[in-house]
């Protein structure tokens, strides 16, 4: 679909927002002028919707990498960075995910801690950038078939209080959570929401497909979402689209819509 017709179908099913990949924008998203943000956002607006977040900020150019040992490299990744914060804010977004699991991978020949190192210095100035842009973000713990580098909540948030910088935060991404944490989503959810280390939320099932077209169960999930007061986006982030792209779009809300008002009925919610 063109991106407008991209906005079109996601009013008509339902979705209040988007969580934009910038190399689908662009193939060298950070060139991106104010004026082409300016039009982004009024495609986006003039269908109802918001731009809610960034994710996938490092696939293109293609080379980057917060954990290279070239210095010449992260610096390019940086400056890629920079440019992303201050267009998510353009764009009206509020959070930007560091997933990126390639653009983070321990080099041949040196350990996990100076991977773990590297990444750190990145992410405190993606932390200074995102404040000045007055947007957060975030570093996502993915599953260990996807990286070695920041698997876990627990990792993340580590990372995060040594960094003290309060424009960066984690995040849970459902699928990620499933294959790794060893506890449930849902009881992630309740310990981690109240640390206010948690800026945003992925739902997926851990087989990669849509929330609903797999075992795990979200009823749960977004319980504890209620309760904890949560009130940020909840992005719908399958990986492998059933039967097709619109489709598990359109059946993502629906499932998902369906629980919410399941939900509230049962709490008495109005």
């Amino acid at each position: 679909m063109s991106f407008e017709r991209q906005c079109e179908f996601a009013a008509a099913t339902g979705y209040d927002g988007l969580e934009l990949a910038p190399f689908t924008l662009s193939g060298a998203s950070h060139t991106l002028e104010s004026l082409d943000s300016a039009r982004i956002r009024t495609v986006v607006e003039s269908n109802g919707l918001v731009v809610t977040s960034l994710h996938w900020l490092l696939v293109m150019p293609e080379g980057l990498s917060l954990t290279d040992p070239n210095l010449t490299i992260r610096k390019k990744t940086l400056a890629v960075i920079s440019r992303l914060t201050s267009l998510c804010a353009e764009l009206g977004g509020r959070v930007l995910v560091h997933g990126s699991p390639k653009q983070r991978q321990i080099a041949v020949g040196e350990s996990r801690e100076t991977a773990i190192g590297r990444l750190s210095e990145g992410l405190a100035y993606a932390a200074e950038c995102a404040a000045r842009n007055g947007v957060v973000y975030c570093i996502e713990p993915l599953s260990r078939c996807e990286t070695e580098v920041i698997n876990t909540v627990s990792e993340a948030a580590e990372l995060v209080r040594d960094i003290g910088l309060p424009s960066l935060r984690t995040m849970i991404d459902c699928s990620a959570a499933g294959l790794t944490e060893n506890q449930t989503v849902a009881d992630l959810i309740r310990q981690w929401m109240p640390t206010g280390l948690i800026a945003h939320i992925q739902v997926n099932d851990r087989n990669r497909l849509a929330p609903g077209q797999g075992e795990d169960l979200f009823g749960p999930i977004l319980r504890a979402l209620r309760d904890s007061g949560y009130q940020g986006a909840l992005a719908v982030e399958p990986f492998k689209y059933i039967p097709d792209g619109p489709a598990c779009a359109a059946r993502s809300i629906g499932y998902l819509r369906g629980l919410l008002e399941y939900i509230d009925l049962s709490a008495g919610r109005n």
